[in-house]
């Protein structure tokens, strides 16, 4: 089972390109904001995650483009945790548009693994009640 939170987003326009469709850089950003606050929902922001003398370095990245995000859409991010192992994590993404009607259609699916390093960037074991948190 894993767990997931929901981020609205609106296409801003310095987001967009010269149709005034969103460019596809943009979408691991979004990405981003999804697994921030995704951890601040677990109780452990990257911040504190940072303190403690852990980073989570990504290892590979994977964005699926169904449809096109235009300038001043409304967006609904889900960010769910995947698979969590003693030294890596996964999350998972959908990415999706509210239309005004209230209907949704799915623009992305992403996926990004996370390995846990020390502060000089060797892979480390996350500790246990990081790891209890991602598996929830």
């Amino acid at each position: 089972m894993s767990f997931s939170v929901q981020t609205e987003l609106r296409v801003r326009y310095a987001e967009t390109d010269a149709m005034a469709v969103a460019h596809h850089a943009t979408y691991p950003v979004w990405f981003e904001v999804g697994r921030t606050d995704l951890m601040h929902a677990l109780g452990v922001p990257y911040r504190e995650i940072e303190a403690r003398g852990y980073y989570l370095m990504l290892s590979d990245l994977q964005v699926r483009y169904r449809r096109a995000a235009r300038y001043d859409d409304r967006l609904i991010l889900t960010t769910r945790t995947g698979e969590v192992r003693s030294r890596t994590v996964t999350f998972g993404y959908e990415l999706h548009r509210l239309d005004e009607d209230g209907s949704t259609k799915l623009l992305a699916t992403g996926e990004t693994h996370h390995i846990a390093t020390d502060r000089n960037y060797r892979p480390s074991r996350f500790p246990d009640d990081l790891l209890a948190l991602l598996s929830r």
